[in-house]
């Protein structure tokens, strides 16, 4: 496929289940935020410098994890269908090797100081961009060359099973942080069908828990009612 018949290729969804949709989101803002401020930091700053590399080894892990559920679930209910998945298996590779790139020069950073740590950061800078914009492609090629195989081959059923299943594997920890990371990327009636979900799904105590520690500090006051509202739930 040529460069631009990639960028135009854009399948509708039909009212099918988005399997990639929400996490995709998450994953792409989350990162944006991230190449921003690493831009904009001050590399002689070190409380600054701290907290921005904890949270790149945050996201680190968490895009790690994603791509180990997508192999284990996702690629693997292919597989059993008789289906290859040997160059997004190839990607998911890359990417491993990428998080490994990534997490050296996070610590070139953290064991340099005054103008090498400025030149480590512009080096950690440069390398999460080239990342970002490899991943960017990555999730473009799944959501609308894979997904649309997933389409053909599966139910919206069977693709909820696999969602379920990913859901169930992660520690609730891990959990939580998916959701904060995931809610402020999505639209209104995403949110509503995530949050709603939940309210349905869980018992009371663990979803106030999920709203206590997840929903409630990943939105704006407003956002955060209009959930309320979307689903329900009395203010």
């Amino acid at each position: 496929m040529s460069h631009s018949g990639f960028m135009t290729n854009t399948p509708i969804l039909a009212q099918r289940y988005d399997l990639y949709g929400s996490v995709h989101k998450g994953l792409r803002r989350t990162q944006c935020l991230l190449l921003t401020r690493l831009g904009a930091n001050d590399f002689t700053d070190a409380a600054a410098t701290e907290k921005l590399l904890a949270d790149m080894k945050r996201l680190l892990s968490m895009a790690a994890a994603h791509v180990e559920h997508e192999d284990r679930e996702i690629h693997a209910a292919l597989h059993e269908r008789g289906i290859g998945t040997g160059h997004v298996d190839e990607q998911h590779d890359d990417h491993r090797e990428a998080f490994t790139i990534i997490a050296n020069k996070i610590a070139a950073v953290e064991n340099t100081k005054g103008a090498a740590r400025v030149e480590a950061g512009r080096g950690l800078y440069l390398t999460f961009a080239a990342y970002i914009a490899d991943d960017f492609a990555h999730m473009h090629e799944e959501e609308t060359v894979l997904c649309p195989i997933l389409w053909q081959n599966f139910s919206d059923a069977e693709l909820q099973a696999i969602e379920m299943r990913i859901i169930a594997s992660i520690p609730p920890e891990e959990n939580m942080a998916f959701t904060r990371m995931m809610l402020p990327a999505m639209n209104p009636a995403e949110r509503n069908a995530l949050v709603g979900g939940m309210y349905r799904a869980m018992p009371a105590e663990v979803f106030n828990a999920v709203v206590e520690f997840a929903i409630r500090p990943s939105l704006t006051e407003a956002e955060f009612a209009a959930v309320q509202t979307g689903i329900g739930l009395a203010a």
